[in-house]
């Protein structure tokens, strides 16, 4: 298979997980010529998508044309392209633009180092933050944010330094619980929960040993430990773009590992890891499961990362565990 149609099958069930169409992911990925072609060919799905929100019968059905834009943007980031940032600001503008329609209560919130969308009722029982991974962004886990909407919760999908709209300025900070710290201190809450995925899910545990006003703690395909000399070169590339150069990415990758941050974990915890994950220099999540005083773990046996083929296996799973974490009532 050639390179263009390997990575494209790769980002199959992320894609899908994203929410786009597979049919339409398909005829996409199918008609690309070579990986340059990638960012671009979505770039213009995405603006298909806008087209078809101005000329929509509805303002219901033109939010969920932008929704659905701004899924496409996202998705263009991830092949290596000159413009990503181009990508990554339509994303957010579509967002923005479809929020504005479906939920004009939904307040957008920036502080240092990150910016992102509060969702929910002003009265919600609990605030969950959704926190993104090496290539991830707001726009990725809509279906992650619904279902935790669903249960009454209020919802604020960010971006950190080095992700979404933020990376064309931002890099990774090792010090992600700061970062966390100041985003509960702009929504105004006095505890929160965190949903991490991907590397978000070490960022999510790090805030959580270190921050106390975590109550509760989801990670999803996370990290224990990276080993940089183990990792496939297109992640090392990723991570040194997102961290600011290659020995910038090499400390930070270094500083990834979770097994003395752990024990420190007080809020109860869910790890969840698919058993097809399987990434060298990548040890899972089930060692911070296990030394984490409070840590239950699902393992998906068919969930590959970030489980996209699996959603029905642990999405209700995990938004019950943090209804009942932070609200004390069954979803």
């Amino acid at each position: 298979m050639s390179t263009t149609t390997d990575f494209a099958a790769a980002q199959w069930t992320r894609a899908t997980g994203t929410g786009v169409d597979p049919h339409e992911y398909r005829r996409v990925t199918e008609g690309l010529a070579s990986l340059a072609d990638w960012g671009p060919s979505f770039l213009r799905t995405g603006h298909g998508y806008l087209r078809r929100a101005e000329d929509a019968g509805s303002s219901l059905s033109a939010g969920e044309y932008l929704l659905t834009a701004a899924r496409w943007f996202h998705l263009a980031t991830l092949a290596p392209y000159a413009d990503a940032s181009r990508a990554a600001l339509a994303a957010d503008h579509a967002l923005s633009r479809a929020l504005a329609v479906l939920e004009p209560g939904a307040r957008r919130v920036s502080g240092e180092g990150f910016t992102g969308w509060l969702r929910g009722p002003a009265d919600a029982p609990g605030t969950v933050v959704v926190v993104p991974g090496l290539d991830s962004a707001k726009e990725e886990f809509l279906d992650l944010a619904s279902a935790l909407l669903a249960r009454g919760l209020a919802v604020f999908a960010m971006d950190g330094p080095g992700q979404g709209v933020l990376a064309a300025t931002t890099t990774f900070v090792p010090d992600y619980e700061r970062v966390v710290g100041r985003v509960i201190d702009a929504l105004g809450v006095t505890r929160i929960g965190l949903v991490g995925l991907s590397l978000g899910g070490y960022f999510a545990a790090r805030a959580a040993a270190l921050e106390p006003r975590v109550a509760a703690l989801a990670t999803v395909s996370g990290p224990f430990r990276l080993d940089w000399e183990e990792l496939p070169p297109p992640v090392r590339q990723i991570m040194a773009q997102r961290a600011g150069g290659s020995d910038a990415a090499h400390e930070f990758v270094r500083d990834v590992d979770l097994a003395s941050l752990a024990p420190r974990i007080a809020a109860p915890l869910l790890v969840v890891d698919g058993d097809q994950d399987v990434i060298p220099g990548v040890t899972n999540g089930e060692p911070l499961a296990r030394s984490a005083p409070h840590g239950s773990y699902l393992s998906v046996p068919h969930g590959d990362h970030l489980l996209g083929n699996a959603r029905p296996d642990w999405l209700p799973h995990l938004s019950d565990h943090i209804t009942r974490t932070l609200t004390g009532t069954p979803a």
